[in-house]
């Protein structure tokens, strides 16, 4: 994200407003109408934090604690894997052919 690039991002779907930009340190204050957004380029993508009616003050504190996540963060927000077992029986396979699902209806619907 460059300030010739800035205003072009898409911002909020709902705002028909136009995106203004501020450069505020390593990030961009992004805003259109009620909404707003920092966006903080990193190496190879760029992080968004944003929402309808949030002060910006909100928005800077947020991205100036965005972060990767450690190992353990992560097995803190996210679900447990499922345990393995067997796989799920689908009603709509033929029991012989390619797998394709079988959606013949027959004769009257």
């Amino acid at each position: 994200m460059t300030q010739a690039t800035c205003e072009q991002q898409p911002g909020a779907e709902s705002s028909p407003a136009p995106v203004t930009c501020a450069r505020d340190g390593d990030a961009w204050y992004r805003s259109s109408g009620q909404w707003a957004e920092y966006a903080v380029p990193k190496e190879d993508f760029v992080i968004r934090v944003g929402g309808t009616n949030v002060p910006r003050a909100v928005l800077r504190q947020a991205a100036d604690h965005l972060h990767r996540p450690s190992a353990d963060e992560l097995a803190a927000l996210l679900p447990s894997a499922p345990a393995g077992g067997e796989p799920v029986e689908r009603g709509d396979l033929p029991p012989a052919g390619d797998g394709a699902p079988d959606y013949d209806v027959d004769q009257g619907g």
